[in-house]
């Protein structure tokens, strides 16, 4: 296999990083550094990342599609950290690194020998970033499971219909903010270390992620000292933002103010509405929310959601499809932002890897010049399979 141009393009390229992360949080930062051109080293267990083996499904070459979505762009090399050996070469990694990031259980980094003091001593200059669950004062041994912090998080209280049990998002969503959460913090103390030359620890946990996404729910409850409830779909200062059954299939209608509610109930043929005492403003609507829902479920059931979005957006009234994951895919792309990557197998044979593209775009620099492909993120090598990298010169020698 050839080599690929680790120093082609990139507003990362020349960044060295030693990813021993593994499943969702520190993968899906990795991937966001590497699509920007750094050199990410997956260090691997000899079994593997674990979602190397969660499957089904698995795409065209047989590889489980949740490893494959967060890990192009990577080199694979596998390390027993138990064997004298292989902890060597993990500690001559993480020396010549730039970045060092770990998602282990709090301590266990340490007993190898490669927590941040052991690391930074050879390499004072190295970002070294942890994601844990909980941090590593008193919730240090809970599980950090995405689900569980889901529930303890406070998110699953606002999620899901009011009659109903709590329920999760459904995707591992805290696992993702906090993988945001990381290439933030990586990217930050990249910067200072440009300034003064010397790396720091930067420290994420999956509870806080989630509460700094809770937002106006959060700033509500610290406000009036009232947790929000479920509302299903419906917004707890807006109304009506929801979605809503038509004829055929279901829509959202996200209406932000009187304009536009005025706007929408024109739309409906229902012109008066935005005249009735009940809902001539927002706290009137969100008052009377239940009898506004009845009202325009009834006028929506004239006609179908395509149909419905149509006249809505032409009148400036923000309305969408509630549409599956793959009409989603097709949505984008429909509006040209070209939301699937594609990077090529060792096997130029196989085929194609596909994965969501990178949702970061740098665009033209600012002389004008003609920015990277895809507005800065590349897509070079699909997902590696494990040790894939072990004949490459992928650590330097003593």
């Amino acid at each position: 296999m050839a080599e690929p141009d680790r120093d082609a393009g990139g507003a990362l390229r020349g960044i060295r990083v030693a990813d021993f992360s593994r499943v969702l949080a520190g993968p899906y930062a990795t991937m966001m550094l590497a699509d920007f051109g750094a050199d990410v080293i997956k260090v691997e267990s000899p079994a593997g990342d674990d979602t190397r083996h969660w499957s089904p499904p698995v795409d065209a070459t047989g590889r489980a599609t949740y490893f494959g979505g967060v890990n192009r762009n990577k080199r694979s090399v596998a390390l027993d950290l138990t064997d004298a050996a292989g902890l060597a070469e993990a500690r001559r990694l993480a020396a010549s690194a730039d970045v060092v990031i770990e998602n282990f259980r709090p301590g266990v980094m340490a007993r190898f020998g490669l927590a941040y003091e052991d690391v930074r001593a050879p390499n004072p200059g190295v970002v070294y970033c942890s994601i844990t669950g909980f941090g590593t004062g008193d919730g240090a041994a809970l599980a950090g499971y995405d689900l569980l912090v889901q529930a303890v998080g406070g998110l699953m209280s606002i999620t899901g219909d009011p009659d109903g049990e709590p329920s999760k998002a459904g995707v591992a969503l805290v696992d993702v903010l906090t993988g945001q959460n990381a290439v933030a913090g990586i990217l930050l103390a990249l910067r200072e270390r440009d300034r003064t030359g010397v790396g720091r620890l930067v420290e994420v946990n999956l509870l806080q992620s989630l509460l700094s996404a809770l937002t106006n729910q959060a700033s509500s409850t610290l406000a009036t000292g009232a947790a929000p409830r479920r509302l299903g779909n419906q917004h707890p200062s807006i109304a009506p933002y929801a979605v809503f059954r038509a004829v055929d299939r279901e829509l959202v209608i996200a209406v932000g103010n009187d304009r536009q509610f005025r706007a929408l109930a024109g739309a409906l043929g229902l012109p008066a509405l935005a005249d009735d005492a009940r809902f001539r403003a927002n706290a009137d609507r969100v008052a009377h929310r239940d009898e506004l829902r009845a009202i325009i479920e009834h006028a929506l059931a004239a006609a179908s959601a395509a149909h419905w979005v149509d006249a809505l957006g032409a009148a400036g009234v923000p309305a969408g499809l509630v549409n599956d994951v793959a009409e989603a895919i097709a949505f984008a792309d429909a509006l040209g932002l070209d939301p699937v990557a594609e990077t090529r197998e060792a096997d130029a044979a196989a085929p194609a890897h596909r994965s969501i593209a990178n949702p970061i775009r740098l665009g033209v620099s600012g002389d004008g010049s003609a920015a990277a492909p895809a507005g800065g993120a590349a897509y070079r090598t699909a997902p590696p399979a494990l040790d894939a990298d072990r004949g490459a010169d992928w650590l330097p020698r003593d």
